[in-house]
């Protein structure tokens, strides 16, 4: 017959914060392993693809890394993808360029005095 396993903690519920895993000791008793949830991805703020670079981590687990880990050395480093980076950078030209050439339209048209 199977031996009886009993939680180790309070908390009798099935829940997504109480899953556990049998573990055999090297005793040979059966005992619970609680196990923490699994950390999810920042995903980019624009598209919502996940950040390349950054580790899965839970949220106050990116209190204890360094900052190196938590960013990308680019623009916009730890919250925007580097498509959505590269899109913004040339809408901003784009939208420069426009810009001179309306000032360029207009000086042609007016007539010289």
């Amino acid at each position: 017959m199977a031996q009886r396993v009993t939680l180790r903690k309070r908390q009798p519920y099935n829940t997504k914060s109480n899953r556990r895993r049998q573990v055999k000791t090297p005793g040979g008793k059966l005992v619970y392993h609680h196990l923490k949830k699994p950390g999810t991805s920042p995903k980019c703020g624009d598209c919502g693809v996940a950040l390349p670079g950054v580790p899965a981590l839970r949220p106050r687990q990116y209190a204890t890394i360094s900052k190196r880990r938590k960013t990308v050395n680019r623009a916009y480093g730890g919250s925007r993808c580097g498509d959505c980076v590269k899109s913004r950078v040339v809408r901003a030209f784009l939208i420069e360029e426009a810009k001179i050439v309306k000032k360029v339209i207009k000086s042609q048209t007016q007539p010289k005095k």
